[in-house]
């Protein structure tokens, strides 16, 4: 019943912010709840505050005595969602699939898949050495075993 309670005013509050989305939803036996959210403009203070409030402020604590953590993804957390890449495009990412591991430029974004592009040292077609070649791969989304954006500073 507590659980239901609080799914229910989440789904509430995501409605009325269709921008945000949801990430992680957790609620441990001692009643801790666990909100991890992510919007497609990224996730700001306020938005953390919006959702907390629109859960706490409808529980009555006479009730129910439970703790929550309303928190973002995160800039370090994977890509588990279609709905988080278009918002990163431009940015390197890290993919790995079943069959290989690429660190590339997020070029596009779509409902299916993604694009990435980087470049490759490869042998030269005729005699010694290598030539840098530019290198391009759509992936689907059901193909990825693990995203990340790759900060650099």
């Amino acid at each position: 019943m507590f659980i239901e309670q609080v799914k229910s005013l989440l789904e509430e509050a995501l409605a009325e912010r269709q921008d945000l989305f949801l990430i992680d939803f957790s609620v441990t036996n001692d009643n801790a709840i666990k909100i991890i959210i992510d919007g497609d403009q990224g996730v700001k203070v306020e938005d953390c505050i919006f959702i907390s409030r629109a859960i706490e402020h409808n529980m009555d604590r006479e009730e129910h005595d439970f703790a929550l953590e309303v928190m973002s993804a995160g800039a370090a957390a994977p890509l588990t969602l279609p709905r988080q890449y278009p918002k990163h495009v431009g940015r390197i990412l890290e993919v790995k699939t079943a069959t290989q591991k690429i660190e590339g430029n997020l070029t596009a974004a779509n409902s299916e898949e993604f694009t990435l592009e980087w470049k490759a040292r490869e042998p030269k077609p005729v005699g010694k050495g290598k030539v840098t070649v530019n290198k391009k791969e759509n992936i689907a989304y059901k193909d990825v075993v693990e995203a990340k954006v790759i900060i650099k500073f």
